[in-house]
């Protein structure tokens, strides 16, 4: 099958696996998905997590799929080239670790941002939802 873009199926079934692993730690976490062209397709902020990791999740989510790279890899080369986030003219590019982008076929078809733990904990929770989705 050849996947262009999440369905909105998919997106809710990426944040059910996110919550899964969110309620396995027992952590409260905030998740959104979205398309190639960064447009949210769907969010969940879980009671009791931060507001801010709402913002948060859902610019990891963008990053993700716009740049078509991991927020952990943005935030790494925004260190080593000296280049913060406003270097790229968007206010919603970020370099926190937790947004991955989602690949079928070796295409961009989405983004998933987690938010609300650690950096690495929130990259695979992430990566684990895409896993139990994608294969």
């Amino acid at each position: 099958m050849q996947f262009t873009k999440v369905s909105s199926g998919e997106a809710l079934q990426l944040i059910e696996h996110t919550v899964f692993e969110a309620e396995k730690i027992n952590k409260h976490i905030a998740v959104a998905v979205c398309g190639p062209e960064g447009e949210l397709i769907s969010f969940l902020r879980m009671n009791d997590a931060s507001p801010a990791a709402s913002k948060i999740t859902q610019n990891k989510a963008y990053t993700a799929a716009c740049d078509r790279k991991s927020t952990k890899e943005m935030g790494d080369m925004m260190i080593a080239k000296s280049r913060p986030p406003a270097y790229w003219g968007d206010s919603k590019i970020t370099g926190f670790g937790g947004g991955v982008p989602i690949l079928q076929n070796q295409k961009v078809i989405g983004g998933i941002g987690v938010s609300g733990l650690s950096e690495a904990e929130d990259e695979r929770i992430a990566r684990a939802a895409i896993e139990k989705v994608y294969g």
